[in-house]
């Protein structure tokens, strides 16, 4: 009964995946039956036990989104303490992410997602404020140790953190890919990471 249910969840990722890659090609229009139950390795039929419509596919590449992006905030607070380190490697991942699925923000501005269930609407809303805040505690937690400027608002400086990557990932979904989301967003961090550290903090250690 447990392998069953393992079974299930790994299909339904693969098949959010392969919506994924459809998106990518075809934008979220595109996302057909047909055409997913090929990419996913099953027929059309085989669509239908694991999600009621195509609706709850999408609903599940929102959940794969999610997951990315708490994951990569998780991975990126692992055994590191400085919290502008924490946040230089939650932007690599997220460059990362974006190389990988130039889709999302296909997805993300969809009519589909963006403009039209309320519901999803709020799931997706969900999705990016949870992860705005996971940043913007992080930055709060820099400003109580000194290593943050504590002169802006921790919402401004995470608003300003989300901007380092969201038009490169927009011009990299637009060029298919082609734009260097990455080198950007490496080349953004080092204005970024040098207008948020607080300046006493090295006059403060070397007293």
């Amino acid at each position: 009964m447990t392998r069953a249910w393992i079974d299930t969840e790994t299909r339904r990722e693969q098949i959010a995946r392969a919506a994924l890659g459809l998106i990518a090609e075809h934008g979220i229009r595109g996302l057909r039956a047909g055409p997913l139950a090929r990419r996913a390795g099953l027929v059309p039929s085989g669509l239908y036990r694991h999600f009621e419509s195509l609706d709850g596919v999408v609903d599940a590449v929102l959940d794969m989104i999610r997951g990315r992006l708490l994951g990569n905030v998780e991975a990126a607070c692992a055994g590191v303490a400085d919290p502008v380190e924490r946040l230089h490697r939650i932007l690599r991942l997220h460059a990362q992410l974006i190389r990988e699925h130039h889709a999302l923000p296909r997805i993300i501005f969809s009519d589909e997602v963006f403009g039209g269930d309320p519901a999803r609407r709020a799931k997706l809303r969900g999705i990016l404020h949870g992860y705005m805040e996971k940043v913007e505690s992080i930055l709060r937690n820099g400003q109580a140790t000194g290593d943050v400027r504590s002169d802006t608002d921790a919402r401004t400086l995470a608003v300003m953190f989300l901007g380092l990557v969201q038009p490169a990932a927009i011009l990299a979904a637009l060029s298919g890919g082609a734009f260097d989301a990455e080198r950007h967003a490496e080349a953004a961090w080092a204005v970024y990471a040098d207008a948020i550290r607080a300046r006493q903090r090295g006059r403060v250690c070397n007293t």
